[in-house]
């Protein structure tokens, strides 16, 4: 029988966490090649920003190259797999560590780590930072996707944060 501690709750809170954000990008990428046409529109209308604000002095930023859209679709989707990769690998290394000595289980952080970094440079960088302020999404009323990725960036930057701190004697 495992004695529930706060320690070892504080363990299986961790190893939850990671859990759920691999899930999370697991769902993300099925989604994304399987419903490759939805998801690639999303990505060609924020590049070729046809639906944002009519600003002339910011249309030289636009990319309307349908290959540069799939290329950087494609390499979104890679990034988002990667992440995935890790959050699940992180998951399952803090799964059987979670009896080990401090710091064992402190060591079987790295990946998950890694997954949520990765993350957060996707769902950060290059939507918030480069989608948003770049090509101007924020201005598009259809193709914004500012409130669904403040939201799993909270929630990534939060696990990043619990996940780091050695709390979990």
């Amino acid at each position: 029988m495992i004695n529930f501690t706060t320690a070892c709750l504080i363990r299986r809170s961790k190893f939850a966490l990671i859990l759920m954000a691999g899930v999370f990008g697991f769902l993300v990428v099925f989604s994304n090649v399987t419903d490759y046409a939805s998801n690639y529109e999303f990505v060609g209308h924020i590049l070729s920003m046809d639906t944002t604000r009519p600003n002339d002095a910011l249309r030289y930023r636009a990319i309307t190259s349908p290959m540069l859209h799939h290329r950087i679709y494609w390499m979104i989707i890679t990034l988002e797999t990667t992440y995935t990769a890790c959050c699940l690998l992180g998951a399952y290394q803090l799964y059987t560590k979670l009896n080990a000595p401090r710091k064992e289980f402190h060591e079987a952080k790295k990946y998950g780590i890694v997954g949520l970094m990765i993350g957060i440079f996707v769902y950060y960088f290059c939507i918030q930072v480069i989608a948003n302020e770049w090509f101007d999404m924020d201005s598009s009323a259809e193709w914004n996707a500012m409130a669904w990725t403040r939201s799993i960036i909270g929630y990534m930057m939060t696990a990043l944060i619990y996940l780091s701190l050695k709390t979990d004697n």
